[in-house]
């Protein structure tokens, strides 16, 4: 059986050591509304799941419970073709900065075929020795999902996949 939404975010706070007066206070609702919320009682309005992934720097497919893409190697005859699909940068810095960048792969073929550089990914400096023409190479030959995550000694994460 899935997980509820109301025991993800009872989890989530307890892995921030977090009180439900606390989460109210960030999100603007009383804590009797949270209590609900984690008691499957209720549901937060659809207005706060933006917010409340945030809060907990998740999004919102984590927040559903849904799993990041895994890894796979995608037979040819199944492939979808590369205007189809994104490549997601995601970098989530030490400091609670965090980065969110999708990009069409014919957008970024593009960039590399004429030399030039992607603003949004040349000027942040935990994606400046990444190989995007080998993650392509990837992608040419089906891999999808997950492709690279790297966590720097400063605990700034990055994560590249397309979907």
């Amino acid at each position: 059986m899935n997980e509820s939404l109301g025991k993800r975010l009872a989890d989530l706070r307890r892995e921030k050591n977090w009180t439900q007066d606390v989460v109210a206070e960030q999100l603007d609702v009383s804590p009797q509304a949270v209590s609900k919320w984690e008691n499957d009682i209720s549901c937060p309005d659809i207005l706060l799941l933006p917010r409340i992934a945030d809060l907990f720097g998740i999004t919102l497919d984590e927040l559903f419970g849904r799993k990041e893409a895994e890894t796979r190697l995608v037979p040819e005859e199944e492939r979808l073709p590369a205007d189809k699909l994104l490549l997601k940068i995601r970098v989530n810095s030490s400091d609670g900065d965090k980065v969110n960048i999708n990009l069409p792969i014919p957008l970024v073929k593009a960039a590399l075929e004429l030399g030039m550089k992607l603003p949004q990914v040349s000027g942040n400096d935990a994606l400046q020795n990444i190989d995007f023409n080998q993650i392509l190479l990837m992608v040419d030959n089906g891999l999808i999902g997950k492709l690279v995550e790297v966590e720097s000694a400063d605990g700034d994460t990055v994560s590249i996949l397309v979907e």
